[in-house]
Order: C-alpha cells, then structure tokens, then sequence
C-alpha cells in the first residue's frame, strides 16, 4: 500500500492485470489487512471481482496459496504475482503470451543486482527451468532469478501439499515433473527487501511516463517551467517561478511554493506543502508532509504527516563515492548505492536548520529540536 505516483503499488498490478483481460482476482491479505480490503474492496471501482484470503501467520507464499486453493477449484492454470514487485511495462501480457507458446506453466524470470535476495533459476535447452534454489549462497547463484510472476497449472496445489507448503521443493518437483518454462524480462523491475527500495520502484513506475498530464483542476500561476513528462494531479497549487523536471508526481492539493525547483524522479503524495525555494531530488513524500523554506531533500523517503523545518539539508553521498550504509534494527547494511539521503518515519518532526547525513533513519513519531547558534537562554545570559 505504499503511495508512487498518486497510487498504491498493489494498485499498479491490479491495473496491469486488468488490461491483460484478468478481472477474478483473490488477495491474500496478512498485516494491516484492513488499510487493502478498506481500498480495493470487492473491486468494482477496477471493473474487477476482488476476493480475499486472510493468512494469520506470515509463513510464506506457499501456504499463502494452500490458504487460497479453494477459490480456484476447477481451473487448469491461474496466474500467481507476489504483492511487492514492481514494472515499468505490463509484465502479465509478456508472461500469459509465453504461457501460449509454451502451453506449460511459465515463470517470468530476470537480472538481478544481488541474485542471494530471490530465487535462483537455472534453464536448460528452449527455455525449460531445471532447478530453483531459493536465496543461494557462493557458487549456487546462477545469472537469473524469478521475478514474482507465474502461470501456474493447478496442479501446482498438490505439490505444495506434498512439499509441506515449501515453495522452493514445489517448483523444482513442477520442472521435474510436468515442466517449469522461462520467459526472460528485459524492462525495468524491482521488489521491495530494504527502505531504499522505494526509491527504486518509484524510479521503475516513472521510467513508463510518457507525456506531461495537467490536471484541469490544478492551478499553475506565470512562470512556471516543465522538462520531461510531468504529472499534477487535481487541486494542486504551484506557485509562480517553480521549476518541475520530468519524470516526477504532484499529488492532489499539493502545494509548491515560489521558485522551488522539483527535480526528476520525486513524487509529492497528496496535500504536501514544498516552502519557498526548496529542492527536491529522487525522492519519494507519503503525503500530508511539510517542508519549510531553503530546505534541500534528495534521493530520501518522508513519511506521512512528516514536518521539515526551514533550512534542512539532507547529504546524499560519501566524500569517497563508497556505497552508503543504513543501520536498520541494530544492523548496518549496504545500500549498494553512492547516493542515499534518509528516510523518515511517519510523524516525524525535524527542526530548522538541521542536516541530515547519509543513510539516516529517523523512527516514527521523533522529533528533533531545532539547530541554531543563539537561543533565548543564552542571549539572556549573555545580557546580564
């Protein structure tokens, strides 16, 4: 449910899927099950019939689809996509066209940055999979890894009985026994592991604009510039010597203050309020967020209701271009990436002049006091 580009990843699939000509879709929902099925409901609003299958337990995809058998009783093949990936292309109608020639169940598989994150795929001769090791270690990793789009046959089902719902052993035992093919993807994709991830797959949604859209209800005073494919959504603001450089988002009632400047790759969620002058750069805000006057944020992600104070600067680099870390729950981590800013919680509260170093995560709900050289206690002091 995470907001790119005014909606929310699961909503992007459903899109796809519906251009595809699939309108029966069953959701197994977990976690914060409510926030999807409050959303999507029974679908309509889609012109697609939506069913949900609660999973209590997180314990993984194959007892996701156990949980899930019974509404697809009596169909040869059903189409399986896991729930945080993300395309710039409509990956169902490459995966459903391969799925036609090859008359078989049929895997979309890709490149990775790092195959030990994902399912490692092994192909033989005209395609066929031999083998899928899931999240290989040293010399296992192969050069391709599944990319979280299936046609599956329903015999899938059973093998998951029989391998004790272990997606890993179903798949091999489906390439074993009735054949497991490949269609290999090109475009741009990715799935969401780390916080930086959603900085990537706003990248991979926006690699799709094509064109600027303006909405009627938008209000654009003189002087304001556009390059690229610009987005703004109704009841958006945007005052007079603002520069926005395409591909990037503004939200409904989205307020951009006077000669600030949106650069590529940044999606405004609905009603933020960018101050006067600020830059932003590759970034992704939830919504409801605030960010004060002369404030520069790049390559970070703000969440909602977040308030920025006049004058903060995020560092999105290394002196040395080393890949930046992120500490996540005592644990530091590569981003593999030289340019990382931070990442704020929900609720967050920075104060003015702060500077935020890279790779900072800032928890919901913090607040952090305002940064100054003189306060009214010392120049009290300094008086007597």
């Amino acid at each position: 449910m995470i907001i790119l580009s005014g909606k929310p990843l699961l909503e992007h699939s459903l899109v796809m899927l519906r251009e595809t000509g699939i309108t029966d879709v069953v959701i197994v929902v977990g976690h914060h099950s409510e926030q999807i099925q409050d959303y999507f409901g029974r679908g309509a609003a889609w012109g697609m019939s939506i069913e949900y299958v609660h999973q209590s337990t997180q314990s993984g995809i194959g007892d996701a689809l156990l949980l899930a058998r019974e509404r697809f009783h009596g169909l040869d093949y059903f189409v399986l996509s896991y729930g945080d990936t993300v395309f710039s292309e409509n990956i169902f109608a490459q995966c459903l066209g391969s799925f036609s020639e090859f008359k078989k169940s049929t895997a979309v598989v890709a490149l990775a940055q790092s195959s030990e994150l994902y399912g490692n795929v092994y192909i033989e001769d005209e395609s066929r999979i031999s083998r899928v090791v899931e999240k290989p270690k040293g010399n296992q990793m192969g050069n391709y890894v599944l990319a979280g789009t299936f046609v599956l046959g329903a015999e899938f089902f059973d093998l998951l009985k029989e391998n004790e719902a272990k997606a890993e052993a179903a798949f091999n035992a489906l390439a074993k026994k009735q054949g497991l093919y490949a269609t290999i993807w090109e475009e741009d994709w990715t799935d969401m592991n780390f916080p930086w991830d959603i900085l990537q797959a706003n990248k991979v949604l926006m690699s799709g604009f094509r064109e600027s859209r303006i909405s009627n209800l938008a209000k654009l005073e003189s002087n304001v510039s556009f390059t690229g494919p610009v987005l703004v959504d109704d009841y958006a603001e945007i005052r007079h010597g603002a520069v926005l450089k395409g591909p990037c988002y503004i939200g409904k009632h989205c307020f951009v203050g006077h000669n600030s400047l949106i650069r590529e790759y940044t999606s405004l969620g609905d009603r933020t309020t960018v101050g006067y002058g600020v830059e932003l750069k590759n970034c992704v805000l939830f919504g409801k967020t605030r960010i004060g006057r002369l404030s520069f944020i790049g390559d970070s992600v703000i969440g909602e209701n977040a308030i920025i104070g006049s004058g903060t600067m995020t560092v999105n680099e290394s002196l040395n271009d080393e890949p930046i870390w992120v500490e996540i729950g005592g644990r530091k981590m590569s981003s593999d990436l030289s340019k990382v800013g931070a990442f704020l919680g929900d609720n967050v509260v920075i104060g003015a002049s702060n500077t935020l170093l890279p790779g900072t995560l800032v928890p919901p709900g913090s607040r952090v006091p305002h940064r100054g050289t003189l306060d009214r206690e010392r120049l009290i002091k300094g008086m007597k």
